[in-house]
């Protein structure tokens, strides 16, 4: 695309944000003002589609038409994006929604896609986190070459998108326009979640610490479909008034609207949720949001937020915990757990979901790291298979002669703690520190062996294997 007319839209966007914060530019729904509309591709009427203020959520009729009466606190109203259709999208920028004031009257028209997407994939972005021109620097020229040769790989005609799981910038929201123009670069539609860093400050409470976000990207939750798969995002940070004070919570607003979402959704199909905080260790209220899910059998969240990469089970949800785009906070080649710095790469198939995660710079099969040291009179092996979920096999060979499977513990990644533990370490952001993981895996061998051999089988039968000589 051009860049210079890229440039100049990014500008006229930043500096509408800035006009946001200080006039309100978005205003708030007439709630005596039945707004009304149609969902149209081309001049056909669309039916069923659901079409929401984010409080209520409605259906058009036959001929693609809807009405509702926005809540008083509503800023905008939104389209979920049926199955069949391109997203909606500015220089990649997903944009299925119109924001509220001045007209009663809000359409939206879609384009049919010209293939099946019960065959789609997506990108996971977590955390690219730049906080300056050095940051962004390094995003563009590692993580999105990288991500851009990953989506080259699925196909000329392979449908896909993006998911950004939060903290686009670090506290610093003059870098959205930068953070544009790398999704503008990948060539597919990128949806966004709000993270703690995206965030303003100083401006009120929690209500108001969406603005310049929402001014960028829109609501901050919201639903869209592909194929037999329905994915919603939310927002499950709170502010809470102090600055860089926040909580992992999701509104009672979110949970009512998310079951009226989930109400118009096939129980069969496959849900994808999309937030920051994970749910599973950092969302108080998560017993509530498990409740709102019930009845839906192939739930899979998506987050990031922690900078170390973990699968979690819980409630019959699976939750991926996303190593970050931006490592430890771009001080080196492993977030603090080890895992390299990438992004999840994700496959659907009908409700069938499969996944890697593929680290930058490094092939995809580069799915566990090895390390051989000596302890006391023995060799100890110690392997860190960052996806592992406990239907993955990880088994040992000595001297090409197998012996079984590791013992899986909880303990440090050795390059994670000789890069960043220590009060100097790493150079120019000393807070980081070395995370303890529950994905690793050892062993101890005698010392004459002279070649040791670990194979990780992922739960689809892929087979991953890294050696070393042992010293």
């Amino acid at each position: 695309m051009n860049r210079r007319s890229f440039l100049q839209s990014a500008g006229l966007i930043a500096g509408s944000a800035f006009i946001a914060l200080h006039t309100n530019a978005f205003g708030l729904a007439d709630t005596t003002t039945l707004i009304k509309g149609r969902v149209t591709a081309g001049k056909k009427g669309i039916r069923n589609v659901a079409v929401s203020d984010g409080y209520t959520v409605v259906l058009t009729d036959e001929k693609g038409r809807y009405k509702l009466r926005p809540n008083e606190k509503a800023k905008s109203v939104f389209m979920s994006t049926p199955a069949g259709y391109h997203f909606k999208n500015d220089y990649n920028i997903a944009k299925q929604y119109e924001n509220l004031g001045g007209s009663s009257s809000y359409d939206f028209s879609l384009e049919s896609l010209n293939a099946d997407d019960t065959h789609h994939h997506f990108i996971i972005w977590a955390d690219p986190q730049v906080k300056n021109k050095k940051d962004v620097k390094q995003m563009m020229e590692t993580s999105l070459p990288d991500t851009i040769e990953t989506i080259s790989s699925l196909g000329k005609d392979a449908l896909v998108h993006g998911i950004c799981v939060g903290d686009m910038v670090w506290d610093n929201h003059a870098l959205f326009p930068d953070y544009n123009e790398a999704i503008a670069k990948m060539g597919i539609p990128f949806f966004q979640v709000i993270g703690n860093h995206d965030m303003d400050y100083r401006i009120g409470g929690d209500d108001t610490s969406d603005q310049t976000f929402k001014t960028f990207y829109g609501p901050t939750y919201y639903s869209f479909n592909r194929g037999k798969a329905h994915y919603v995002v939310l927002d499950d940070v709170r502010y809470l008034g102090t600055e860089r004070e926040y909580d992992g919570y999701i509104t009672e607003d979110q949970l009512s609207w998310l079951a009226k979402d989930l109400a118009q959704v096939a129980k069969d199909h496959l849900v994808i949720i999309n937030l920051h905080i994970p749910v599973c260790i950092g969302v108080k209220n998560n017993a509530d949001f498990y409740q709102v899910l019930q009845g839906f059998n192939n739930v899979h969240i998506m987050s990031g937020h922690t900078h170390w990469h973990d699968n979690n089970l819980d409630n019959g949800v699976y939750e991926h915990n996303h190593g970050t785009v931006c490592g430890a906070w771009w001080t080196g080649p492993v977030c603090t757990d080890g895992t390299p710095r990438g992004y999840g790469v994700y496959e659907v198939n009908g409700t069938e979901l499969k996944w890697y995660y593929k680290s930058t710079g490094l092939p995809k099969e580069n799915q566990l790291s090895l390390y051989a040291e000596k302890q006391g009179n023995q060799m100890r092996i110690l392997a860190n298979v960052w996806n592992y979920d406990p239907q993955w096999k990880v088994e040992y060979f000595l001297d090409d002669q197998p012996h079984g499977a590791l013992h899986k513990e909880t303990g440090y990644d050795p390059l994670s703690v000789d890069l960043y533990k220590g009060e100097d370490k790493p150079a120019g952001r000393h807070f980081v520190e070395p995370h303890e993981t529950g994905h690793l895996f050892s062993a101890t061998f005698d010392p004459a062996v002279k070649k040791v051999k670990v194979v990780a089988t992922d739960r689809f039968g892929n087979r991953y294997q890294n050696e070393t000589t042992a010293k």
